[in-house]
C-alpha cells in the first residue's frame, strides 16, 4: 500500500450527543460525574489555576526587560531604491505605494545593503552611515524627516 492508494474513511466524526437516553452511554449526568464545581453549569476553574497551589507562571523566575518606548522601523535597502527613475524624490509614502513597504511603523530606515546606481533624493526617518555615504556618493541627497 502506498500513500496515494489510501482512501479517507469515516472522515466526519459524529458529534457527542450528551444526555440522550440509554444507548449513548452519556445519559443522566452527561459525563460530568457526580456533583462538584465541574458538574455545575458555568463551573470549572480559570486557565492556569492549580487548585490554590502557586501557579507555574508565578513559580518560574522572571527574566529580561521589555522597553515599551522601543521604536521599530520599517527597513529598506539601497538595492531596492534602484527601481526608481534618476532624480526621483523618494518618500516613505512613495515606497508604500510601490509595494516596497507593508507598514511604515515608526518610520523608515535606509540600510546600506547593495549598490545604488542612480542619483536620488531620499527622505526617511533614519539612515545607516553606509547608506548615507552611498547616496551622497551617487550624487543624491539623504534628508532626515
Amino acid at each position: 500500500m502506498k500513500l496515494h492508494e489510501l482512501s479517507q474513511t469515516n472522515v466526519r466524526k459524529s458529534r457527542k450527543r450528551v444526555g440522550r437516553g440509554p444507548g449513548s452511554g452519556l445519559g443522566k449526568t452527561s459525563g460530568r460525574g457526580q456533583k462538584g464545581q465541574k458538574a455545575r453549569s458555568g463551573g470549572g476553574v480559570r486557565p492556569g489555576f492549580e487548585g490554590g497551589q502557586t501557579t507555574l507562571a508565578r513559580r518560574l523566575p522572571k527574566r529580561g526587560f521589555t522597553n515599551f518606548n522601543r521604536k521599530e522601523y520599517a527597513i529598506i535597502n539601497l538595492s531596492d531604491l534602484n527601481r526608481f527613475e534618476e532624480g526621483t524624490h523618494v518618500t516613505p509614502e512613495l515606497l508604500k505605494d510601490m509595494g516596497l513597504l507593508k507598514k511604515q511603523l515608526a518610520g523608515v530606515k535606509v540600510l546600506g545593503h547593495g549598490e545604488l546606481e542612480k542619483k536620488l533624493h531620499v527622505t526617511a526617518a533614519k539612515f545607516s552611515a553606509s547608506a548615507k555615504e552611498a547616496i551622497e556618493k551617487a550624487g543624491g541627497t539623504a534628508e532626515v524627516r
